[in-house]
Parts: structure tokens; sequence; C-alpha cells
């Protein structure tokens, strides 16, 4: 179960990496700073949920 958490808060934090590194102004508009981030923060949430599930999935 602790491994379980620690792939949780890897794979959160890779994708709010990986997630800053793509260039959101085309599609936010100019002043949503916050909403933008919170779009961020949601998306790696997902993306972190979704490869831990795959990562223990793969292994077992």
């Amino acid at each position: 179960m602790e491994a379980k958490v620690y792939l949780y808060v890897f794979f959160t934090l890779m994708s709010i990496f990986m997630f800053n590194g793509v260039n959101f102004g085309p599609i936010i508009k100019k002043g949503k700073i916050i909403e933008a981030r919170l779009l961020v923060l949601s998306l790696s949430f997902a993306m972190g949920y979704i490869l831990t599930n795959f990562v223990l999935d793969f292994i077992s």
C-alpha cells in the first residue's frame, strides 16, 4: 500500500513538471492565471492517477 502512495506522489509531481513545459497560452484567456494553474493541477492529478494504475497493473 505504501508503494502505491509513493507512486501517486511521484507521477503527480512528474506530471506537474511535464505540464509546466506546455504552452497553454493560446487556449487560456488573458488574466485567467489561477484557472490555468488549476487546469495544470487537475490534469496532473488525473495523469498521476492513470500512470500509477498503469504501472501497478503492469507489475502485477
